[in-house]
């Protein structure tokens, strides 16, 4: 009897899943960062991310969480509670402030060696737009940043 019951409770968990949507991920970019006003040991930033949702359905999310690491180093991390909506087959930017503490500036210098330069820093960008107990959708962002050159973000 045990046997047949935890039988059936695996088939139908088995079938719960095969119930939850398909979805490809979403596409997420960095296309720029700019500077917000500061306080006294920390810098400020607004991070504009492009959302692409590639999936049938649109997606809507009450909450921004995001943690940018920059050559292997912890650097900012921000949270938003902007709420919207991104439409099937679409895309939007949303914006999102981060802060940077003095102490993240000061491991990411330290951290530098003499001979690497500013330029070609790798950064990943990890982050998840809340949408309930089984919207949240999480996205990670890869790239390369160019500190000398301010432009290239």
């Amino acid at each position: 009897m045990r046997r047949l019951i935890a039988l059936t409770l695996v088939l139908l968990s088995l079938s719960a899943c095969a119930l939850l949507p398909n979805r490809d991920p979403l596409a997420i970019n960095v296309v720029g960062i700019e500077p917000l006003p500061s306080q006294d040991l920390e810098m400020r930033f607004a991070v504009k991310l492009r959302l692409q949702n590639p999936n049938e359905s649109p997606i809507d999310y009450n909450g921004v969480a995001l943690d940018l690491e920059v050559n292997g180093r912890p650097l900012a991390s921000g949270v938003s509670d902007q709420q919207g909506h991104i439409g099937r087959y679409s895309e939007d930017i949303l914006v999102i402030p981060v802060s940077v503490s003095a102490f993240s500036v000061l491991r990411q210098t330290l951290g530098l060696s003499q001979t690497q330069s500013l330029d070609n820093l790798p950064y990943v960008l990890r982050g998840k737009l809340a949408g309930g107990l089984f919207g949240t959708q999480r996205f990670i962002d890869r790239g390369q940043l160019s500190l000398s050159n301010p432009g290239a973000w």
